[in-house]
């Protein structure tokens, strides 16, 4: 087996940290491939040495079958992980480094249980649908795809208009700062800090929700992940930029977006006593009296 490690050097790794993952990766016999920009960090902060031949880029590359993708950091570090992942289709396991994470579920106490559990087998492995993003000209998207969301935002002072069909049914015009579409995965992102509903990741819906609508009577829908959602982007008096997970380009103004259910899952392995709705009550701190 071999492990595909990412992270960032923004995330802060800590030396002790740091010599700990790579003795657990020795001791349990682990081959391994890190991202550059995690290499450096690590040969800096921890004073170790990392081959070149086991460091990738902005992509992974083609992996062995029985590989295994590790993210330490957020949910952000996941996202781009996932990204850089390409068409392979591998388990992926994220290791909260920071705090509110709803996809790095996994505890950073020790990677020597976390390594031993996988190689045993001991995560449970959930396909997670993602959002395939088109627009009309393939000039500015092409086949990108997003597991958590995508979004079209206004950038400067003014509104933006975004109408929006669901299989070429109208179903709003939406003036305000712009709207978002998610997967039932990223129902806790941002479409939760838009008023978004949480949705359960077994769910086969995706949810519409607007950004700040000028319309207060304007609520977030769900609709049916078979469906194909289409958006016509007015930006007169404003520039506006779509959002992919963590990725972001600027548009024109009449720019149209396809959004739908892409062909591909990610597999997001979690520990095998940890559930979504375990993550979601101490994330949220749901039933603690906060009244003493």
């Amino acid at each position: 087996m071999k492990i595909i490690l990412f992270s960032r050097p923004e995330v802060g790794c800590p030396r002790e940290k740091i010599e700990e993952l790579f003795r657990a990766l020795s001791d349990n016999g682990l081959d391994y491939k890190v991202n550059e920009e995690f290499a450096r960090y690590a040969e800096l902060v921890a004073e170790t040495t990392i081959p070149r031949e086991k460091c990738y880029g902005a992509e992974v590359g083609e992996v062995e079958a029985d590989s295994f993708m590790v993210c330490y950091g957020g949910d952000g570090t996941l996202l781009e992980g996932v990204h850089r992942l390409g068409a392979n289709r591998i388990p992926v396991m994220g290791i909260n480094a920071g705090h509110l994470g709803f996809l790095t579920s996994a505890s950073c106490g020790g990677f020597d249980q976390i390594f031993k559990e996988i190689m045993a087998g001991e995560v449970v492995v959930e396909s997670r649908s993602v959002l395939r993003v088109d627009d009309r000209d393939g000039r500015v998207i092409k086949g990108l795809v997003a597991l958590n969301e995508f979004a079209v935002q206004r950038h400067g002072p003014g509104m933006i208009s975004v109408e929006t069909y669901v299989n070429d049914q109208m179903v709003a015009t939406y003036h305000g700062d712009g709207v978002i579409v998610s997967t039932p995965t990223g129902s806790t992102a941002y479409s939760l800090s838009a008023g978004g509903p949480v949705v359960a990741p077994s769910c086969a819906c995706l949810v519409i929700s607007p950004l700040a609508p000028h319309n207060l009577t304007m609520r977030p829908v769900v609709i049916p992940d078979s469906a194909v959602v289409t958006l016509r982007v007015h930006a007169r008096h404003s520039d506006a930029f779509v959002l992919l997970d963590n990725r972001t380009c600027s548009i024109a103004s009449e720019t149209q977006l396809t959004i739908r259910r892409g062909e591909q899952q990610i597999l997001l392995a979690v520990p095998h006593n940890i559930s979504f709705y375990d993550t979601l009550r101490n994330k949220m701190m749901w039933g603690v009296d906060i009244r003493s």
